[in-house]
This record gives structure tokens, sequence and C-alpha cells, in this order.
């Protein structure tokens, strides 16, 4: 930044932090009155910091600086990106801690204590949010702008302003984990967070959208890889479905409390519309962003058919945004709804399926390399969970399925094989493809550790859902059993007790899946430290043991 544009951002800074001040001590009540002081004090920390870079010396007054992508010399903006690594590997240990916590608490009810901070109430928005937005949020957004500045070949537009989407996307982490742990929520899956804390992701999520959009418009590759159709698409659709959804008017400026926009069997359509969507394209269009860039890198192979990528982009798009009335069936929901819902769920397995082929076939004539590269295995493994749970969404929406499947844990077991095995999965295949890169290594301190990892964490995967399908048909056929006077044969508690073994094993999943996260943490570490372990091949240790 020049110093004239440093200037106006210390006294843009500046303002916020009085302005948060102000509204902090005009609070009406406790939640608003902490974040207000959170933001006070990320806007003072900033401010400081730029105060501190403003140089008016005149040699710096004099040299141009401007934001044209010539000027840099073919360098890449890598320091963002590096930090987006880092902050996915904290937020997913963070995030697959909190789950571990709230599986044994579900398994044994002791351990909800009697701390508010600590009951599975206010446990469980923070573990799903963790999951989803702070450690899925973060590799994307480091992703997007590492592969985007690659396959433009050109060095981030505006990167002042990246730098600022992603500390303030860190900010919105932290106001919305505090908020669930004060209790704050507006009561929408995957849209918990308050009016303000909305306010704020937007204006983080526009500035996201105006840095890839303008790396895109000045690049020097003439062809836009589908790769970044993808990521553009995601962070297009999320911004329209965070806007529309968090509409709400506030009971008071100064007061953390707001009533929605929308009421009833609409509040419930436009929540699901959201809530589908936000999987559609934050949890499988932007990842499969990195599917189409990372695979074929790792395999150092072309994309098995690009007409193939661009059709499974479009008709995925346009498919994914009408699916989200099949949450809502056996509801007030009118039946053409819930019908049309069902009809483009059951659609997207075609696009879906497509994609899936695209990236196993990449592997074409370098199959072999599955034996000896873990990352390859890792990615290739998280596009088979895509393939499965992309089946079984469509499988589940379909009415007469639903009747069974819905509100059980076969639901949880579905989402945890595709947030796990296909979203992790290949979020720690691109870590440890971009480890090495980012920091200058000629590669990761242990491939053995890497396999480890992935042994592991698919393990955990299979049991966790495999105990939840198992556990929610259970649940199915026990609530819908009655007896020849039309009665219930289960009560609600002894179903609970037939299900505690799977909540042990559900546990157990998870907690094998934070410990492979474990392993990752200090394989980069090390990694970062530029040490490199030399592993002895598997099959010279069994020579030497036979």
């Amino acid at each position: 930044m020049d110093p004239l544009s440093t200037v106006f951002a210390v006294a843009l800074s500046g303002i916020a932090t009085l302005l948060t001040l102000y509204f902090a001590s005009q609070a009406q009540d406790t939640i608003f009155f902490v974040h207000m002081i959170i933001f006070a004090l990320a806007a003072g920390l900033f401010t400081i910091y730029l105060a501190r870079k403003c140089d008016f010396s005149r040699e710096q007054m004099a040299t141009p600086q401007g934001d044209d992508p010539g000027s840099y010399q073919g360098t890449y903006s890598d320091g963002i990106v590096r930090l987006g690594v880092i902050a996915t590997i904290f937020w997913g240990i963070v995030g697959f801690t909190v789950g571990v916590v709230i599986a044994f608490q579900l398994a044994f009810p002791a351990l909800n204590f009697d701390l508010p901070f600590t009951n599975f109430g206010r446990l469980r928005p923070l573990h799903t949010s963790a999951v989803i937005f702070a450690f899925g949020g973060n590799a994307l957004i480091a992703t997007s702008l590492y592969i985007v500045q690659r396959t433009c070949r050109v060095r981030l537009a505006f990167e002042p302003l990246a730098w600022f989407v992603f500390w303030g996307y860190q900010l919105f982490i932290v106001l919305a984990a505090t908020g669930y742990l004060m209790g704050s929520t507006q009561a929408k899956e995957y849209a918990e967070p308050e009016w303000y804390v909305d306010l704020w992701l937007t204006v983080v999520w526009v500035a996201y959208l105006l840095v890839f959009m303008m790396t895109l418009m000045r690049r020097k590759e003439p062809h836009i890889y589908v790769a970044n159709w993808f990521f553009l698409s995601f962070i297009v659709t999320v911004a329209m479905l965070h806007v529309v959804n968090g509409l709400a008017l506030p009971v008071s400026p100064f007061g953390s409390h707001s009533y929605a926009a929308f009421s009833g069997v609409q509040s419930a359509l436009v929540q699901w519309w959201y809530g589908h969507n936000a999987v559609g394209f934050f949890l499988t269009a932007g990842f499969l962003g990195m599917m189409y860039y990372f695979i074929p890198k790792q395999a150092n192979r072309p994309v098995y058919s690009y007409r193939l990528s661009i059709i499974h982009f479009w008709s995925l798009i346009f498919l994914y945004i009408w699916a989200g009335p099949h949450h809502l069936h056996y509801t007030a929901l009118p039946d053409w709804a819930q019908t049309l819902g069902m009809v483009f769920s059951v659609m997207l397995w075609m696009p879906s399926w497509g994609g899936m082929i695209n990236g196993l076939m990449t592997l074409s004539g370098a199959w072999d390399k599955l034996r000896t590269d873990p990352i390859l295995r890792m990615l290739v493994a998280s596009v088979a969970f895509y393939g499965m749970s992309t089946f079984e969404g469509p499988l589940m929406s379909i009415r007469s399925v639903n009747g069974l499947s819905h509100y059980t844990d076969w639901t949880i077991g579905h989402v945890h094989s595709g947030a796990l095995g296909w979203n992790a999965l290949i979020s720690f295949g691109a870590i440890y493809y971009l480890a090495p890169k980012l920091w200058s290594r000629r590669e990761m301190y242990s491939l053995r550790l890497i396999n480890w990892h992935f042994w592991i964490a698919t393990l955990g995967i299979v049991i966790y859902a495999a105990s939840m399908w198992v556990s929610g048909i259970t649940q199915g056929l026990m609530w819908r059993e009655y007896n020849a006077d039309g009665f219930l044969v289960y009560s609600f508690a002894e179903t609970v007790l037939i299900l505690h073994p799977f909540y042990v094993m559900r546990a157990v999943g998870g907690l094998m899946f934070l410990f492979g996260a474990w392993i990752m943490a200090y394989n980069v570490w090390r990694t970062i430290r530029g040490e490199r372990r030399v592993d002895q091949p598997v099959s010279e240790v069994i020579t030497v043991g036979a």
C-alpha cells in the first residue's frame, strides 16, 4: 500500500475502533457488549499495525506503488496461503476436538456438566460451524487464492484486501464461536450467528469476491481453468444464500437479538434452500475446485475429460439450487414443492457421478502411483467418498426412504461420511501438497506419517458412518413400530437405550479421526522447520523382520 492509502486505512480503522467502543458502551446485553469489545480490540490492533507501517520518506512517496501485475515479476502472494494452511489445521483440530467431546456427551450424559458453556446445546453448533466454516472455509480461501494465481499466472489483485479477507474471516469465526458459547443463536442450521456478525461476514465475503474476480480479470492466461469456475460459483452463490437467509430485523441496534424476516413455512423453505445449497456450493462446488487442480497435479496427469468437467459444472450448479425442499418432506410445505426438491435431488446423481468419474479416471495410466503416494491415495479416497455421499443423498431425498431416515442418526452418518470422507480428506491432501511448496521444501517431513494418517482417518470415518447408519435405521424402524391397538411399541427412552453401543462406536471413530489430524499437524510442523525423515520402505521392513 502507498502512504496515502495507508493513512486512509488507519483513519478508517481508527473510526471503526471508536464506533465499536461506543456501541459497547450502549450495549443492552452481555453478548453484544463482549462482541463489540472483540471488534474494538481487533480494529485497534489493526490500526496500530497500519500506523507502524506508515513511511513518508521522500523515496517512499516518489516510488510508484501501482497494482499492476506486471510489476511483480512472476512472484505470487503466498503469505496469505501459508497462513491459510496453518489456520485450516488449527481450526480443524478445534472443530474435531469439540465433535469428539459432544460425541462422548451423547454416549455418556454425565459428561454434560452444569457449566452452561460446556453443555451439548452450545457445543454442537460450535462443532458444526468450526468444521464447516472455520476448517472448511479456511481451506477453501487458502486453496482458491493459491490456485487462481497459478492458473491465471498473475499475483493476487488488491493484495491488502486479500489480507483483510483472511483476518476478517478469522474475526468472524471468533465472533461466531464466542456467541455460541454465550448462548447467542438465530436457531438456523449452519446460520446461527446473529445479525451484526452476519453483516460483518457479508463485508468480508464481498471483499473475497472482489479479490477473486479481479485476479481472474487480470489474468495472463486467456483460458479460465475449470477449477476457477467452481470457486467463483461457490463465492457468488454463498453470498446470495447468506444475504437472503440472514435477512432479519434487530430488536435494537445496541443488542444481539433480532427477528427473522420470514416466518412459518416460508422461513423453513428459505432455511433449507440456504442449508442444502450451503452443502451444494460451500461443501461441494468449492471442494470440486480443489479436486480439479490437486488430483491432476499430484498424479501428474491431465484431467481425464475437460469437456466432461464443463458439463459437470453447468449441470451441477443448475440442479443443486432446486434441491432444498427435500429436507421438508411430510411438513406443511406444499406437496408440489416437496416433489420438486425430490426430483432435482435424484437428477443430481448424474452430474455428481460425472465429476467423480472424471476425478478417478484422471489416474488413467497412473494407477500404480496409489501404492507409493499416500497423498494421491488420500485425494482419490476423498473422491470415492464424494461419489458414495452423492449417491446416498439423492436416495434419502426420495419421500418413502426419507420417511425412514429423516430425524434419525442415518442423516448424521450421511453428513459425516461426506464432511469427513470428502471435504476433510481432500483438504488434508491439499495441505500435504501445498506445505512443501509454500515453505520451499523438497517434500513432506514423513510420507509414512501421511500413510498412517490416511489409514487411521479412513478407519475412523468407516466406524463413525457405519455405526450411525445402523443406529439410524434401528431408530427409524423402532419409531414406526405399532402394536395391534395402534400404539407405539417402543418409548423414546427405549430407543435411546438400545443405541448406546453405536454412540460409543461413533465417539471412538471420531477420536481416531482427531488423532489423524494431530499426526498431520505434527508432520506439517516438522516440514515447515525444514526437517526430513528418511523412512525405510515397508518392503524392506518386512524382509528384515522375516
